[in-house]
């Protein structure tokens, strides 16, 4: 009777927890959200019923990497976009965006369905779904299926761990943020059990869960873990059980290759072989239920802070961008190879986000010795006069691409 007793009152718990991440979700869902997305209405298969929403970036990639970006409970496509901040990074890098959306039809939260067995199976359900999306850019937007990567917060950053053991030769790297490691849920009564109180494998058991996903048997991607060690609503727990699920995938040892500081946050990163970074975790000293943010316009900043996207001084966007090589190029180094639009493309959704102009961050900026500087005019009266003294046009653009990395220029 005792054990039955704690295992209702963790149930009464989560759905607490539940509830009231879905009401204040919901208030924020509930604004009018302009966004940059366009639809795109007939992908091919769709059997887990999700909207597909993409972003292309003015100035796209001939062959442009692609990042899917999984919103939270009660959390739209262009809500998320708006407070990541990932399209806001596209415009700068050139790369393309994927934003797969749940319809109140199948999740009454607008959760993705990752406790749903016959939802994140190879080939079935709302993974499925995705992956076609996936396959519709790589045959009709020229993708490179080599650099397609994947985040999501929550209910998000689940489905996403699902997406990367179900179809693990799809990525070459995944971001979870504030989610919970494959295989954890099979129903409801699980996944809020797995919310409340981490479930606890060893990392073997965890692995097998992984690799009896699919028949793939390596290369593996690279994963990132990302978790407020103050968040009530997916326990941290989940976090270290994410990391011990990948470490054993990958065939790593408990302890980390090496230790780093983010500001007031830690990062553990554990290298294979090769000393090439394949797992991370990074935990975000104070912080809730999130997905971690720095708002502004510099080279570390981007999105709008809210509900669930939490101002913290560090970008979990940016990092992850940094982390796929995404940033090693600018738009305007690429925009003449860009092929021209295609005629069937369909065109952004009404509303169109405007971007603030450099030196106009949305918050004030921060004391740290990391801070971008925004000076404003700099930019552009250095390249004014780089223009009069006749500095050749390809060198003009090398210099200018640096500037709007480095924050003074648009």
């Amino acid at each position: 009777m005792a054990g039955l007793a704690d295992t209702t009152l963790r149930l009464a718990r989560g759905k607490r927890l539940w509830e009231g991440l879905a009401r204040a979700a919901g208030r924020a869902a509930a604004e009018d959200v302009p966004t940059r997305l366009a639809t795109v209405p007939n992908f091919g298969a769709n059997p887990g019923g999700l909207d597909m929403l993409v972003y292309r970036p003015d100035g796209m990639a001939a062959r442009p990497p692609l990042v899917v970006v999984l919103h939270g409970c009660q959390q739209s496509a262009g809500g998320y976009d708006l407070g990541a901040g990932w399209s806001q990074v596209a415009d700068r890098h050139g790369f393309m965006l994927l934003l797969p959306q749940q319809r109140s039809a199948n999740n009454p939260n607008r959760c993705f369905n990752w406790f749903q067995p016959h939802d994140v199976a190879r080939g079935g359900g709302e993974a499925a779904s995705i992956q076609h999306m996936i396959e519709h850019l790589v045959a009709h937007e020229n993708v490179d299926p080599a650099r397609v990567y994947v985040t999501g917060l929550s209910a998000g950053g689940a489905m996403a761990a699902a997406l990367l053991a179900a179809y693990p030769e799809t990525f070459a790297g995944g971001q979870i943020i504030a989610g919970l490691p494959f295989g954890t849920a099979t129903n409801v009564r699980q996944a809020l059990e797995s919310m409340a109180t981490a479930r606890e494998l060893s990392p073997r058991d965890w692995g097998d869960r992984v690799r009896a996903a699919s028949p793939h048997r390596g290369p593996w991607p690279t994963v990132s873990v990302w978790h407020g060690d103050q968040d009530r609503v997916v326990v941290p727990g989940n976090a270290d059980a994410l990391a011990a699920q990948w470490r054993d995938v990958h065939g790593l040892p408990a302890e980390p290759t090496r230790r780093e500081r983010l500001g007031r946050h830690d990062r553990l990163v554990w290298e294979d072989a090769a000393g090439r970074p394949v797992l991370d975790q990074v935990v975000i000293h104070g912080m809730g239920h999130g997905t971690p943010l720095r708002p502004g316009q510099g080279r570390d900043g981007c999105g709008r802070a809210g509900p669930f996207l939490l101002d913290v001084g560090l970008s979990s966007t940016l990092h992850a961008a940094r982390a796929w090589g995404l940033t090693e190029l600018e738009v305007s180094a690429r925009a003449a190879a860009a092929p021209a639009a295609r005629p069937d493309a369909p065109a952004p959704a009404a509303g169109r986000l405007p971007v603030p102009a450099a030196g106009q961050p949305s918050r004030p900026e921060r004391p740290e010795a990391d801070a971008a500087p925004h000076p404003d005019g700099l930019g552009e009266d250095l390249l004014d006069g780089l223009r009069r003294v006749g500095v050749k046009p390809g060198v003009l653009g090398v210099i200018q691409g640096a500037f709007r990395s480095a924050g003074l220029i648009r």
